[in-house]
């Protein structure tokens, strides 16, 4: 175990840490902000500022810089922390070693867990559960350097850096440098690495932009401009550059919330044993619906068992689905540590705080969270007017803790959307196990379907359909070109001529939930109101071919 580092906390709750780590020196600025740090998990969008300190600084000079040059503001915004660098060896970034970076970024990994609804993280320098601690997406590294320490990055990161990353290891290059008073011209090895060069000579610009694809050329620093405006949009999944929509930029609302629930008796979550718990949200919508007086549909999204609310929709682009077709969408944080029946609560709440139409209201979910959403159908069928659960499935009747639900149902019609990966590792698709097929024929039977499913698991070498047994009354299909993928939906006919169950599987696609799904799956949704009385309206089946037959 690593010796506790020196800490200074100030009277507004910002905090300042030390600790040596052999090769590097490193304090860690948290400045004060007003986020719900504690109850959402910011740490997917929080950018990852790491200042490769010119010369040594006092933790008085540190904090005096991160505040006057805006990094603390940055930091503040997403809940964050500036952690500055300086190598512990005697020639100082002119000696330091050229592994530096993978370093940094293998003793600064996070990890995480949920207690009485509130997230507790491990402080990456003790290793020790506690307040200490960064936050910061190793997906989102921004380097920033100043004279010695820019040259050293110039020399050194400008390429493909290997190691100890988010998924393992793997690439973990930087998502982006920003290169003050440079005295060496760089030679990029890796075009995909943008920079933010400052104060720079014409030549140092004219190498960068020879090598890189994106080159911010400044004459002085505007850390929080060039943040918003160029640094913030770049994230870097497993080695890939990826650039993310503006939401501001869009016109929507990336809006935070919590509420406090009943914890019910069915709950196996960490909070099992209290009276109450909260739970926390994150709501996206375009800030124009909310002024028109109109009531808007709400989707209730619920995140993969090993993510966030916040990286969920940002891995589905389900926010920008949400900004074409004008709803509300609500990603619940830590569901699994919440019930069905927790939901109903959260789902009054969302009532009060916003004008939904309640006869518009759906769910939908990833891996877990799509365990979480056929709770939806099995325990609340009369509320939602269609759900999407995706990727996973328990047997019928059990929940997501994998417990047997009681009275669960068996004659509501519940309209179902749902995809799973053709080439995923899991059980998420008729053909790799016995539930999944089970749960298929229980959705058809439900939904009323005029074809029987009478598919037995056992002779799947012999069946029609290699994926679900047999094929929908209408099969219809959507290309993804960016990643060479198809989704084959399978449209099935209920008795009273409506489609209320459409099965999709997409190919090339691994345990993952993709924008063109999520877009599909809110076509579905868009076609169905469940009415105060009950009745379900909507969804034709001669509407949902022309619909996905477009």
């Amino acid at each position: 175990m690593k010796e506790m580092p020196q800490v200074k906390t100030f009277t507004d709750g910002s905090k300042i840490w030390e600790q040596n780590f052999g090769a590097f020196e490193a304090k860690v600025y948290l400045p004060q902000c007003d986020l719900l740090t504690d109850i959402i998990n910011y740490g997917f969008v929080t950018p990852y500022l790491l200042v490769f300190e010119e010369n040594k600084n006092t933790p008085e000079e540190a904090i005096s810089f991160a505040e006057k040059s805006g990094l603390a503001e940055i930091a503040a915004g997403y809940g964050g922390s500036v952690v500055f660098i300086y190598p512990t060896n005697e020639g100082g970034w002119q000696q330091a070693p050229e592994d530096l970076f993978a370093s940094i970024i293998a003793e600064t990994k996070i990890s995480q867990y949920y207690q009485d609804g509130v997230a507790k993280m491990r402080d990456r320098f003790t290793g020790n559960w506690g307040d200490m601690y960064i936050r910061g997406a190793i997906l989102r590294s921004y380097l920033y350097g100043y004279g010695a320490s820019a040259d050293y990055i110039a020399r050194n990161c400008l390429k493909t850096i290997q190691g100890d990353g988010l998924y393992g290891k793997g690439d973990i290059t930087p998502v982006v440098c920003i290169l003050e008073n440079l005295t060496v011209v760089p030679a990029p090895e890796r075009r995909d690495i943008p920079v933010v060069s400052i104060g720079n000579s014409e030549e140092i610009n004219e190498a960068l932009k020879a090598g890189l694809d994106a080159v911010l050329v400044k004459e002085r620093a505007d850390y929080v401009g060039d943040f918003k405006s160029f640094i913030k949009k770049y994230r870097r999944m497993v080695g890939f550059l990826d650039v993310e929509a503006d939401k501001e930029a869009l016109g929507m609302a990336v809006e935070p919330g919590m509420c406090v629930v009943p914890t019910s008796p069915d709950n196996r979550g960490d909070d099992k044993d209290t009276a109450e718990h909260a739970i926390g949200y994150v709501a996206y919508y375009n800030k124009s619906i909310m002024n028109t007086g109109e009531k808007v549909p709400l989707v209730l999204c619920f995140h993969g068992g090993g993510d966030s609310a916040m990286c969920m929709v940002a891995l589905s682009d389900w926010h920008l689905v949400v900004n074409k077709y004008d709803f509300l969408l609500v990603s619940v944080e830590n569901h699994m540590n919440s019930t069905a029946t927790e939901m109903m609560t959260v789902l009054e709440h969302l009532k009060e705080k916003y004008p939904i139409d309640t006869e518009r209201i759906y769910s939908t979910g990833f891996s877990m969270g799509g365990c979480k959403t056929w709770d939806m159908f099995q325990e609340y069928p009369d509320v939602f007017a269609a759900v999407a659960p995706m990727d996973a499935t328990f047997d019928v009747g059990l929940n997501v803790y994998g417990q047997p639900v009681e009275d669960f149902n068996q004659e509501t019609i519940v309209p179902v959307f749902y995809v799973g990966g053709e080439d995923t590792p899991l059980p998420e698709l008729p053909f790799q196990e016995p539930k999944c097929t089970n749960r298929m024929a229980y959705v058809l039977e439900i939904n009323q379907a005029i074809t029987p499913y009478e598919v037995k698991f056992e002779e799947k070498d012999n069946w029609v359909n290699p994926i679900w047994g047999i094929d929908g009354n209408v099969i219809c299909t959507a290309e993804d070109k960016n990643r060479g993928s198809v989704l084959t939906m399978h449209l099935f006919e209920s008795e009273n001529g409506c489609c209320y169950s459409i099965f999709g599987s997409a190919s090339n696609q691994s345990h993952e939930m993709r924008h063109l799904n999520c877009e599909n799956a809110w076509k579905f949704f868009s076609q169905f109101r469940r009415l105060e009385n009950g009745e379900l309206v909507g969804g034709k089946m001669e509407d949902m071919v022309k619909l996905y037959q477009r």
